[in-house]
């Protein structure tokens, strides 16, 4: 009897230690660096799928599922990761978890590298990220004005007329580069021509930039690398809005009112945001010739971007944003176009919408996204003028220089997840299309062409080791151009069907915990078919320059290879970054454009393959935020842009008329940015911002149609800009600023002049010193 009691009794000892094991927990506070508390901080049992999220005070209950010691992973949005590990006899002690702000945003979650979210740190490929503090500090109202501020990355304008731009990276021109539109391909040639100005910032949650090839990911034309604009989502109930007005060289005014909302339901199942902007600006005579150096511009964009959740397995996202715009210059403005010498005058009006499904699993390790996108731009151009004379032949032909441009994008696919416990497979199959028709019947220009491309893709992030990863994928596109590209007497076509293999891989090496090697290679191609450029007519000697495909033009290849070392630590509450990256570019069949004229007096770009090309240079950046209050963040790019062999850029009636140049033009051999954010008072912000801009050579036709190669000086451009907000009550804040751009007037002094100068012969900062003021007003933090 004795022994069936004790045996009982010991049954029952054994029963209440395991239910303490089972029911053992880990309670604790995650707090931030001034002791207030961080709510919605997920923590985690590092190595498991056990975790939870903290309450309104930080508070947090873990189950240890009878483990003898843990590591808990700490994560909240705007902070750095902490990992701390306990012990069993620690079980029973109040954890006090507090973590350090993300000042520099290395944390943050972005998806160009990898086609889904990825902590940006732990990306095996360099991601830039700007954010909309960046478009505060600069006083950014549009996307052109705020991308040079990202190492090897450069915009530039090139027309005096239009205000034609492109972005630049790693000084490969604009047509290299992928611009998407959250993860889609639907920003197209003709968008490309003027759109950077399109896009306000207030529309913008920030802007991915992956410098290096991207065409296993996303197609053709990523060979210098991809920027991908993500637009607002709907996070939290707040507004804002904003009146920017600027005035150029104390003579013309550009004036800006933008706004955003957004709506959030509370069971967070349903959210929408809106944004807006209205931009009016002044047309900008520099040299008081009566011909701009700034357009007349006038922009008008809405958009939205909605979601719904059925449930918390499927999402439905919509997005949709209308772009209208106008935009003017040459001389006397107040004229009908074809009344003047010159003029460039574009009116455009750009629809572009998405809609994305997503799918998971019930233990979310398996997603499925299907997703289509699109874009609708029509365009009324005049491209043209008296050139200077006033017969009839030349106001005939002025008053028939009046075009037309239709342009249709599109793309639709599907994309599939999985997520190992450390791996990630991803594959996906994509369809995309372009149609563009551009008619000019004055000059009997037209380009009709239509491109088609069928792609599939596959990657796999392998974890190999704790601190090595690397991601291993291909895309293969069959792709079909079917082009017919007329000028006057001149009538080429480009129907061709071909298919591309294009492989990437990228490795990510943790030597340290604070120090990071990553090393890639990516390939490339470019399709023979249009451009952005090629959307666009220039004058020169009063003449119209036209870009027009060559004859038996072959696909352009890349083979790109980036190696980096990043340096990333905390010095106490110092947060440092620094990163040094070597880049290489070879291109084969290269196109180039080379200028050229004919019997009947036309000027002529003519796109050619070149004989190879090479982009090569280094990238440095450093990032150091002692604090919430300051941070600094400098970077720049020493590169070179060669051909293999001399290439011809001029072809003259003689041999001795010929110019031809081994550099690539209107690429500077150095260049970098500076941005410098401080706070002395909570309320009060001081923003310092700066972009240096190298020397490099610029063609330049005289009137006498003369071609020169030019080396340009180099310039230091500064702002400043200084804000204070005003608390009016607890959800309502006003803010009042002003600031100068280009403080020291660092601007081009050579300009041509006249109706037979040369519009393109333009390069250095985008506007004189501009004083600039307004304010903003909504609940914004």
């Amino acid at each position: 009897m004795t022994f069936l009691y004790n045996k009982y009794i010991l049954c029952l000892f054994l029963f209440w230690i395991g239910q303490q094991t089972i029911y053992a927990q880990i309670k604790g506070q995650v707090i931030n660096d001034k002791k207030n508390p961080i709510a919605n901080a997920t923590v985690q049992i590092e190595g498991t799928q056990i975790g939870t999220s903290t309450d309104t005070l930080g508070n947090f209950e873990i189950d240890i599922n009878g483990l003898k010691k843990v590591t808990l992973t700490v994560r909240a949005v705007g902070f750095q990761p902490l990992k701390k590990q306990i012990l069993a006899d620690q079980f029973d002690q109040f954890q006090t978890l507090s973590l350090h702000e993300d000042n520099l945003n290395l944390h943050e979650v972005v998806v160009s590298a990898s086609r889904y979210g990825m902590e940006r740190k732990k990306a095996p490929v360099i991601v830039n990220v700007l954010s909309p503090k960046l478009f505060n500090a600069t006083q950014s109202v549009a996307m052109s004005e705020t991308l040079n501020y990202q190492p090897g990355v450069r915009v530039e304008n090139n027309c005096q007329n239009c205000g034609f731009s492109q972005v630049r990276l790693n000084g490969m021109e604009g047509a290299y580069s992928q611009i998407l539109i959250n993860s889609r391909s639907v920003f197209s040639a003709l968008n490309s021509v003027y759109g950077l100005d399109q896009i306000p910032t207030s529309m913008i949650d920030r802007i991915e930039v992956v410098r290096s090839g991207g065409s296993a990911l996303f197609g053709a034309n990523a060979i210098a690398g991809t920027i991908n604009i993500i637009t607002k989502d709907p996070v939290e109930n707040d507004w804002q809005i904003k009146s920017t007005n600027a005035i150029i060289d104390g003579k013309s005014w550009d004036n800006t009112i933008d706004f955003n909302t957004s709506y959030i339901d509370n069971d967070l199942r349903t959210g929408a945001t809106f944004y807006g902007m209205n931009r009016n600006r002044e047309a900008y005579d520099a040299n008081g010739d009566g011909f701009t150096e700034m357009t007349k511009l006038k922009n008008l964009t809405f958009g939205t971007k909605a979601f719904f959740k059925p449930t918390e397995f499927n999402k439905i996202t919509l997005d949709f944003s209308v772009l209208n715009e106008f935009r003017r210059g040459g001389d006397r403005l107040d004229l009908a176009p074809h009344f003047t010498d010159v003029t460039e005058q574009l009116r455009t009006n750009s629809l572009i919408g998405g809609l994305t499904y997503d799918q998971y699993s019930k233990d979310f390790k398996h997603k499925l996204s299907l997703y289509a996108s699109a874009q609708k731009t029509n365009r009324e151009s005049f491209y043209g003028g008296l050139g200077g004379g006033r017969t009839a032949q030349d106001s005939v032909l002025a008053s028939n220089s009046y075009g037309t441009t239709d342009d249709f994008a599109m793309v639709a696919g599907a994309q599939y997840t999985y997520t190992f416990q450390k791996d990630v497979i991803t594959a996906g199959v994509e369809y995309n299309a372009n149609k563009t028709e551009d008619h000019i019947p004055g000059y009997q220009r037209l380009i009709d062409q239509k491109t088609q491309g069928l792609g599939t893709y596959f990657q796999y992030e392998w974890n190999i080791l704790s601190n090595l990863k690397s991601l291993l994928g291909a895309r293969y596109d069959y792709t079909n151009v079917d082009g017919k590209y007329d000028l006057a007497e001149f009538h080429r076509s480009s129907s061709e069907n071909f298919g591309t293999f294009s492989p990437r891989i990228t490795l990510l090496y943790d030597i340290t915990d604070y120090l990071q090697f990553r090393g890639g290679y990516a390939r490339g191609f470019r399709a023979p078919q249009a451009f952005n450029e090629d959307m666009h007519v220039t004058s020169i000697a009063g003449q119209q320059v036209f870009v027009l495909i060559g004859e038996n033009l072959e696909t352009e290849y890349s083979n790109a290879y980036t190696g980096s070392l990043n340096f990333t630590k905390n010095f106490g509450s110092v947060q440092t970054s620094l990163l040094l990256e070597g880049f290489y570019t070879d291109l084969k069949n290269p196109f180039t454009n080379v200028m050229t004229s004919n019997e009947n007096d036309l000027i002529i770009e003519e796109m050619r393959n070149g004989s190879g090309a090479k982009v090569y240079g280094s990238n440095i950046e450093l990032n150091v935020a002692p604090s919430s209050t300051f941070s600094i963040q400098a970077g720049g790019t020493i590169q070179r842009s060669t051909y293999k062999d001399a290439q011809l850029i001029y072809e003259g009636d003689t041999d001795a008329q010929n110019v031809e140049s081994k550099r690539f033009v209107r690429t500077p051999n150095m260049y970098g940015y500076l941005n410098t954010n401080w706070k002395p008072l909570a309320p009060f912000s001081v923003d310092l911002t700066g972009v240096y801009t190298g020397s490099m050579i610029v063609p330049h036709v005289l009137a006498d149609r003369q071609f020169l190669l030019k080396e340009s000086p180099q310039f230091v451009e500064l702002n400043m800009r200084l804000g204070y907000t005003f608390n009016l009550k607890k959800e309502l804040n006003l803010e009042v600023f002003g600031g100068v751009q280009n403080i020291f007037n660092a601007f081009q002094k050579d300009f041509d002049t006249g109706a037979l100068r040369d519009s393109k012969y333009i390069y250095g900062p985008s506007r004189p010193r501009t004083i600039s003021f307004g304010i903003k007003i909504g609940h914004f933090h």
